[in-house]
């Protein structure tokens, strides 16, 4: 059953077209999980065993491969299966060929070969693999995998071409309906648009256009739609509550880039460059994160506790009263808390405070004032935000609501900065963009922090932040 045969056309049912992005949205819990008649992969990706199993059957036929040896092929066999550890679990919208797999197994039954021989040299040297035994070994498995992926990949992409996913495009109605277009034309994909979420209607006609959060659910239900398309950076920000409740009722969720090829990724979906969401309530790598977060942080709270005092008493000396500054900021997702830093000025009232971009000259700061600006001291306070949970160490800067609302309308994909925690310190930071900077560049090193995270790319930036401190320009 398609859209068409379940959403109203706008000549025989009313719409409302005056309506802000939001309105398109169901109620949380109102997208509900189809009926059971529904298409039984939804909400399900491929399971990984036939891989698992392809690869387990590579590695027991390359190890037999040492029947000549005196190494026996099972033992063999569980160690170079090592090599399943290292097999890519990046999600791809469409299933891949053998040789876009290819280098990457020759890689990683490469590695196993070369350790596996490296422990056998270290631990019986008498018995250690000749030159050619490895390659043989090698040129089996490798060929193997890739023959067995192969035919895995196939059927797949056969079974995908007989029952694609149905899905959702969300964005601006004409660049919508141009890819869901193009999509439709190279049913190879495995994908199948079947309907339009958009502000307003197209007259140039496609897919019908769900306006409503009624019409977006009966599609989603009758339908049983399993992806969704957003072709615009605005849609991830403006969307996100529709994202969030599709992604929780199984439904994977691909951001397009209609227009150009910017993003770094070798996926691609009828052509267009495209890269999967993660689900905003389970970022990954989270548990990590945080956990770094509360350590480093309760750490430098009590190392630097003395200095902390010091900066507190000479601030209530020389500059009366008032040691703390505390400012609403905006957090993970849009969620505002109470900033801490220490007070070096002191703007005039309340409103100028939360909406002049700087409150203060640094010139008229008092010498101790200035000291702690420079030298980001007057940060410090931030490590207990860290450890309560408001900020992490890296990530984005926090900003006034004032500002986020202004720089969210003037720059599409400001707000999508606000997925994750904001940080003391972030890749923008480290770049140079502190202070009176270009707010487009710093969004954009932001929203590729977060897009490329890793944990690794935490402490690099914590080191490189310590580095730059070395070198105070103030902020």
């Amino acid at each position: 059953m398609t859209a068409d045969s379940t959403i109203s056309s706008s000549g025989t049912e009313p719409r409302n077209r005056e309506f802000s992005t939001v309105s398109v949205m169901p109620p949380r819990g109102a997208v509900p999980r189809p009926p059971s008649s529904a298409d039984g992969r939804r909400g399900r990706s491929a399971s990984p065993m036939p891989l698992l199993v392809a690869d387990g059957t590579a590695a027991l036929l390359g190890a037999l491969t040492l029947i000549g040896t005196q190494l026996h092929p099972l033992p063999s066999a569980l160690l170079l299966g090592a090599s399943l550890l290292l097999r890519p679990r990046h999600a791809r919208p469409s299933e891949p060929g053998v040789l876009d797999e290819l280098p990457a197994v020759c890689r990683r039954t490469a590695v196993a070969w070369l350790a596996f021989a490296a422990l056998v040299a270290a631990y019986r040297p008498d018995d250690a693999l000749s030159t050619r035994t490895l390659l043989l070994g090698f040129t089996v498995q490798a060929a193997t995998s890739c023959a067995l992926r192969g035919t895995v990949h196939a059927r797949r992409r056969a079974a995908l071409a007989r029952d694609p996913r149905t899905a959702l495009v969300i964005g601006p109605a004409a660049t919508a309906q141009r890819v869901a277009a193009a999509v439709l034309r190279h049913p190879w994909c495995g994908v199948r648009p079947v309907g339009i979420v958009a502000e307003r209607q197209n007259d140039a006609g496609g897919l019908p256009v769900l306006a409503t959060g009624h019409e977006v659910e009966r599609a989603v239900v009758q339908n049983g739609v399993q992806a969704v398309l957003a072709v615009h950076p605005s849609v991830r920000t403006q969307q996100q509550p529709l994202l969030s409740a599709l992604a929780e009722r199984g439904c994977v969720v691909w951001e397009l880039d209609a227009d150009s090829p910017s993003y770094a990724t070798k996926d691609r979906l009828a052509g267009f460059s495209c890269r999967r969401l993660e689900r905003a309530s389970t970022p990954r790598g989270s548990a990590g994160k945080r956990a770094l977060d509360i350590l480093v942080s309760t750490l430098l709270l009590l190392l630097v506790s003395p200095l902390l005092l010091v900066c507190a008493v000479t601030l209530r000396i020389s500059d009366g009263p008032g040691v703390l500054f505390r400012q609403e900021r905006i957090g993970k997702d849009g969620k505002p808390f109470t900033l801490l830093k220490f007070r070096t000025h002191r703007p005039l009232d309340e409103h100028e405070a939360a909406t002049r971009w700087s409150v203060a000259n640094e010139h008229e700061m008092r010498g101790f004032c200035r000291m702690l600006r420079r030298t980001s001291l007057d940060e410090l306070p931030q490590l207990w935000n860290v450890l309560r949970g408001d900020m992490s160490l890296v990530g984005p800067r926090p900003e006034r609501p004032y500002f986020v609302a202004e720089f969210s309308e003037s720059h599409p994909g400001y707000a999508a900065r606000h997925r994750v925690r904001t940080g003391i310190t972030g890749l923008a930071q480290i770049h140079g963009l502190r202070g009176d900077t270009s707010i487009e560049d710093r969004f954009r090193f932001d929203n590729v922090y977060i897009d490329n995270w890793s944990l690794w790319q935490d402490v690099s930036i914590l080191l490189r932040t310590v580095g730059t401190l070395m070198r105070p320009t103030g902020s």
